[in-house]
């Protein structure tokens, strides 16, 4: 009797069951955070969104600094590590010798297994004081007086804000965008990139004209990955972000707080109650702002397909 179609039926049940059951945990954490955050939600609305007011001590919610320093250390992080990582995963596939490949990507792979509270740390105790000495200062005494870009760098000499959890945060995701770039790179056949070169292509040319394109999905998948990473980081923005719930300026030096950071902090000490719900509040604004992120870059991706040999 043949066993091979009773396997295979019952294979395919269990990878229908571990499909079902990720999607199911899904829905039970969407609607777990829903209950949660439900008292928070009635009270405030959407006017949490919009509202800068975190008192505990009033209970009056609203969760508009944390929103908007979880996104601009994010995008700070992005706008430095995605060049970086580029720069990297192109020197390790195109540029680099052989006997640097190896232990350089290892290297930068073992980056990636650094503790998240050691980079906090260090962000604290080192990469804080050396911003403000030799960033903070001398930009406020360039800037001085100037309108509007002497308040984008204003604040208190201290090294600690948005733009320093920014930079921690891009040197926490560089390995990983990174990696990701240097494997998808590595897939693009050989012959394709040996008949540019042959073509007298300089190496910019084929890897922006025959490895980007045959690798873009990749290459998207790993700035989301890295973008993840940022949005969800706890321990080191807590230690370099200021942890402070008011926004006096547009520095971005400023401190201020992330949704992740405030949940570290508030939630153990949290009583039950609409300071807790509104906790729970900004766990579902992290989550529905991650499925944006995540449909958006889907979007951009099928976009992407559908441009496929317009030019030609």
């Amino acid at each position: 009797m043949r066993t091979g179609p009773v396997l295979d039926r019952l294979f395919g049940w269990a990878a229908l069951a571990a499909a079902l059951l990720t999607l199911l945990t899904l829905v039970a954490i969407l609607g777990s955070l829903i209950m949660g955050a439900w008292p928070a939600i009635d009270k405030y609305g959407l006017g949490f969104l919009t509202s800068a007011t975190w008192d505990p001590v009033k209970e009056e919610f609203g969760g508009l600094v944390m929103i908007y320093g979880t996104i601009a250390t994010s995008l700070i992080a992005l706008l430095i590590a995605v060049p970086v990582s580029f720069g990297i995963a192109l020197f390790l596939t195109e540029l680099s010798p052989a006997w640097l490949k190896r232990p350089l990507g290892t290297a930068i792979e073992l980056l990636a297994a650094v503790p998240s509270i050691v980079y906090g740390m260090w962000g604290l105790l080192v990469f804080g004081p050396i911003l403000a000495t030799y960033v903070q200062r001398p930009l406020q005494a360039l800037f001085h007086g100037v309108p509007f870009v002497g308040a984008f760098v204003s604040g208190p000499p201290v090294g600690i804000g948005i733009l320093s959890a920014g930079i921690i945060l891009a040197i926490m995701i560089i390995p990983f965008i990174a990696s990701v770039m240097r494997d998808v790179f590595e897939v693009t056949p050989p012959l394709l990139k040996e008949s540019a070169y042959g073509l007298g292509a300089t190496t910019w040319e084929v890897v922006s004209t025959v490895v980007l394109p045959y690798t873009k999905a990749g290459v998207m998948g790993g700035v989301m990955l890295g973008l993840g990473r940022a949005l969800g980081e706890t321990m080191a923005v807590t230690f370099v972000i200021g942890n402070m719930n008011q926004l006096d300026s547009v520095s971005v030096f400023q401190a201020a707080n992330s949704i992740t950071s405030a949940l570290a902090n508030e939630f153990a000490e949290a009583g039950a109650g609409l300071h807790q719900a509104s906790l729970m509040y900004l766990g579902l604004v992290l989550f529905f702002i991650t499925f944006v992120v995540l449909s958006l870059s889907k979007l951009l991706l099928s976009q992407l397909r559908k441009s496929e040999g317009a030019k030609s």
